[in-house]
């Protein structure tokens, strides 16, 4: 699998319709407050509440003025504020035909600019938005990319340093709608579309990883970053490399919250394609090592050829171990070392662990479970398994199907402290359709 694979589709933004207001946006120039007199006032406390109306706006307007008009193309203009914290607007009304709208955040240059005393900060009306998205941002700068027909496109920066584009199902933007997951920024930055972030550049973008390495379980004073990519349900994942050799790939959620510190020795078996800022081939050797002699002191039999780290309970380790002679098992070690267990990938599937690294499963070990509680079944050699769910008691129930052809049995494990066979029932005497492999049925 390629690393490719690991980043989530990138929305299709490709067909925007730019609004006038941005060719008027001039990046690092704060416009001069235009004046503001009473006809203006006047003018717009008069139209601007049927034009409010007519469009749908979610606006109960605190202010309102006329901003200029063109007599040619029967066209007036209007700034409206709808109260403190609340998104203004600037309006284009024309005379018999469709009126238009746009944030003062996208109207943000002369002789456009909002200058009413409500739209003074008009960032701050994403807040409450935002916070409804679950996005870990205080908006430091925000840019309108453009408007599509039901949607509008921003560029936000965050005090942490983080950037992203949010898409909102609103146009003109309704900021008490829910918007669709904002996209990091780094996405857009080797991504060959139209969108570009410009209020940062890649470096500030990258600068949260240090914030990550401090916050995590990594004790890192980190020498290079790296944005590894998006997961379709919104994880985002970095990687970096420390200044004392080792790297750790952090885990964050759509709202870049930090969720997971990954030692880059667990990445390398967790992520396609593993860490590239950091060289792990002699820690993963190391590793292989460990994990073999921790094996064969919970009583299993694997030279380890490589690994897979399992999501575990509080204070032991689960880890699928495929062997260098094809075989596979799974090893359970406690942080106490007492009640570690190596199982084999035959069984495993009764602890709730599938192999997917092995080239052989051995069902022998499962075979000798069901001669321990089925003597008479001595003539079944099992073939292949399948977990059926849970016994009335609370224990696993596990379907064999037999190398010969007869039908096969629901052997029943209780899982705890060990796993170990209780009961074992023929398929041909079971109730309710509980055996469905071949054969058994």
């Amino acid at each position: 699998m390629k690393t490719a694979k690991l980043f989530a589709v990138l929305g299709a933004l490709a067909a925007l319709a730019f609004s006038p207001a941005q060719a008027l946006a001039q990046r690092g120039r704060e416009p001069a407050a235009p004046k503001i007199d009473g006809a203006a006032l006047a003018a717009g406390k008069k139209a601007a509440p049927a034009i409010v109306q007519a469009m749908g706006l979610n606006c109960q307007i605190s202010e309102a003025r006329l901003i200029g008009q063109n007599t040619q193309t029967k066209t007036s203009f209007y700034e409206v504020a709808c109260g403190p914290g609340a998104m203004g607007y600037i309006l284009q009304a024309v005379a018999g035909g469709a009126n238009t709208g746009f944030t003062c955040l996208e109207a943000n240059a002369p002789p456009m600019a909002c200058a009413l005393k409500d739209n003074a900060d008009p960032k701050a009306a994403l807040v409450p938005m935002l916070t409804a998205a679950k996005l870990n941002c205080t908006p430091t700068a925000v840019r309108g990319i453009g408007q599509a027909p039901g949607a509008t496109y921003l560029e936000v920066q965050c005090a942490n340093g983080m950037g992203y584009v949010v898409t909102a199902d609103s146009a003109p933007l309704d900021t008490s709608k829910p918007i669709k997951p904002p996209q990091n920024c780094l996405m857009y930055d080797d991504a060959q579309t139209n969108i570009k972030c410009t209020l940062a550049d890649a470096a500030t973008r990258l600068a949260i990883v240090d914030t990550y390495a401090k916050t995590g379980a990594a004790a890192c004073v980190v020498k290079n970053r790296r944005f590894v990519g998006a997961m379709q349900n919104g994880s985002t994942y970095f990687e970096a490399s420390c200044q004392d050799g080792k790297g750790f790939v952090f885990r964050t959620n759509s709202g870049g919250s930090l969720e997971e510190t990954i030692d880059c020795l667990k990445a390398a078996t967790m992520l396609p394609g593993g860490c590239t800022l950091t060289d792990t081939r002699q820690a993963l050797t190391e590793q292989n090592a460990l994990y073999t002699r921790l094996a064969k002191s919970a009583g299993g039999a694997c030279d380890v050829e490589r690994y897979a780290v399992f999501p575990a309970k509080p204070g032991e380790e689960a880890v699928e171990l495929a062997c260098k002679d094809g075989a596979g098992v799974v090893g359970i070690f406690k942080a106490s070392g007492g009640g570690s267990q190596v199982i084999d990938c035959g069984r495993a599937p009764a602890i709730g662990f599938a192999c997917s690294m092995t080239t052989k499963i051995n069902y022998t070990p499962v075979t000798a479970d069901l001669k321990k509680v089925k003597p008479e079944a001595n003539t079944c050699a099992v073939s292949n398994t399948r977990v059926v769910g849970k016994s009335a008691a609370g224990n696993v129930m596990i379907e064999v199907a037999c190398a010969d052809g007869f039908k096969g049995y629901l052997i029943e494990y209780k899982t705890e402290p060990t796993l170990a066979p209780i009961a074992a029932t023929n398929c041909g005497l079971a109730a309710g359709g509980l055996c469905k492999l071949p054969g058994n049925s």
